[in-house]
């Protein structure tokens, strides 16, 4: 009876190598002192870094910071169990501006040289990044409203306060005592000014195309003109950003309120950078555009307090003693009035907020 010829495997005919390059999942193999002897696409992709120059290094050079995730490394070698951490938080050296988060499964395998460990890195950064903005934009619809009608209730009492000093004044027969009534207006007129800042901008965008580093050399000339000569204010701009169309006056307005910021961050002395970088396939919120132009403000300052970090942009929350807490507020409302984003990342030494806006094909000519 003669044996039955098996169908060779469709799979046979490809590379292994090339398999894994084709997977969007990172696949990585290290050797039993945790050194790389493997990486494919997606995680070199992810790691910032060429095989060839991740090939022999130890893993943990790959990361500005990478402790936690080398004990954890370390645990799945010496014990030979697989262990799965979610939403690890990393910077690669190769770009420490970036921050990518990943989900790690570690798997170890036994080898003729000991236990190495295969992992699998699973790009979780978009997903947070839409779970994040989805939670803050429901957190401000919520404290926007309450916000308006607060200042509602405000500005009617002011607006009586105001007129009852006005009618007072035209009373008073001494010269001087109208210095009181015009202390009452000044202060009334102070506070309908915080009120109306509190309520959020009212009018609708009027964009116009327009390069954006129009908006930026604005914020620059005026933040140089604010700063203290012991303060630098540097610009890092990306010339290949095209054309887009924007609200010239209102996101002046919210990188101005961001600048500001930083300024009072850095304090009498610092650096202060407007950086500009264009970004293919981003995401804002659930769309995706083609393209879009990054703004970010960097500063050296001391960083967001920790206890504020969840509520930065929610009005009134502040972490200097004599803060509004409007700026930030007033900025995310302006950038997504306008169908931007606005994210930070901040530490000691290092804050950085970027506002991420869509740039809109140009249109052909007719």
């Amino acid at each position: 009876m003669s044996a039955e010829r098996l169908a060779p495997s469709p799979l046979s005919s490809y590379d292994p190598a090339d398999l894994l390059d084709a997977l969007a999942t990172g696949i990585v193999v290290l050797d039993s002192q945790l050194c790389v002897v493997y990486a494919n696409v997606a995680a070199q992709n992810l790691l910032a870094i060429s095989f060839n120059q991740a090939r022999g290094r130890p893993f943990s050079e790959l990361f500005v910071e990478s402790s936690g995730m080398v004990a954890t490394l370390k645990r799945a070698r010496d014990s030979g169990d697989t262990y799965s951490e979610r939403e690890v938080t990393i910077r690669p050296a190769a770009a420490p501006r970036e921050t990518r988060v990943l989900d790690v499964t570690m798997t170890p395998l036994d080898g003729m040289t000991g236990t190495q460990l295969l992992l699998e890195l699973s790009d979780e950064t978009q997903r947070t990044r839409l779970t994040r903005e989805s939670e803050l934009r429901a957190r401000l619809d919520g404290s926007r409203m309450m916000t308006r009608q607060l200042a509602h209730e405000i500005r009617n009492p002011l607006g009586g306060l105001r007129g009852a000093a006005q009618l007072l004044e035209r009373e008073l027969a001494t010269p001087s005592l109208r210095e009181y009534t015009q202390v009452i207006i000044g202060e009334a007129d102070r506070l309908t000014a915080l009120v109306d800042s509190m309520a959020g901008p009212k009018v609708l965008p009027q964009k116009q195309r327009m390069n954006v580093h129009e908006v930026c050399e604005h914020v620059h000339h005026l933040l140089r003109g604010e700063a203290r000569a012991t303060v630098q204010v540097e610009r890092d701009y990306d010339p290949s950003v095209p054309e887009g169309a924007f609200d010239k006056n209102q996101l002046v307005q919210a990188l101005l309120n961001l600048a500001r910021n930083a300024l009072q961050a850095v304090g009498d002395r610092g650096r202060i950078t407007l950086r500009t970088r264009i970004v293919g396939n981003a995401y804002i919120g659930l769309d995706r555009h083609r393209l879009a132009v990054r703004i970010e403000v960097e500063d050296d300052g001391p960083g967001v307090p920790e206890a504020i970090r969840g509520s930065l942009f929610y009005p009134l929350v502040t972490g200097r003693p004599n803060g509004t807490g409007l700026g930030l507020a007033v900025a995310q409302e302006i950038v997504t009035r306008n169908g931007g984003a606005i994210e930070f990342q901040s530490q000691p030494g290092r804050t950085v907020f970027t506002i991420l806006m869509p740039l809109e094909a140009k249109e052909s000519p007719t």
